[in-house]
């Protein structure tokens, strides 16, 4: 079992690296690969599916709080203007 050693693999020669940055380097010079970058913390990856992966499992509590922000603004009791003319704006094109 190899526990300590090389982690990282190019798939299109096989070569092998300890470091992910190591790879990266790599793929973008020996192969001039495109290199995909991570919006919200500039991460590199290789694939657009490694992205996503990262973006899921490292900003999904950033994603959370996104979605669910709406759920909350009728528990604020310091509404806005902007949040009274939503509501009726909301109100009065639900009765057409």
């Amino acid at each position: 079992m190899k526990f300590f050693g090389k982690k990282f693999k190019c798939e299109q020669c096989k070569s092998e690296f300890s470091k992910q940055e190591d790879l990266i380097s790599h793929a973008r010079h020996d192969h001039h690969h495109d290199i995909v970058k991570c919006t919200e913390c500039g991460m590199e990856f290789i694939h657009e599916s490694d992205r996503l992966h990262h973006s899921r499992k490292e900003h999904e509590e950033k994603m959370a709080r996104r979605s669910h922000k709406t759920e909350h603004k009728d528990n604020d009791n310091h509404s806005s203007p902007q949040d009274e003319v939503d509501k009726h704006t909301r109100n009065f094109s639900d009765n057409f």
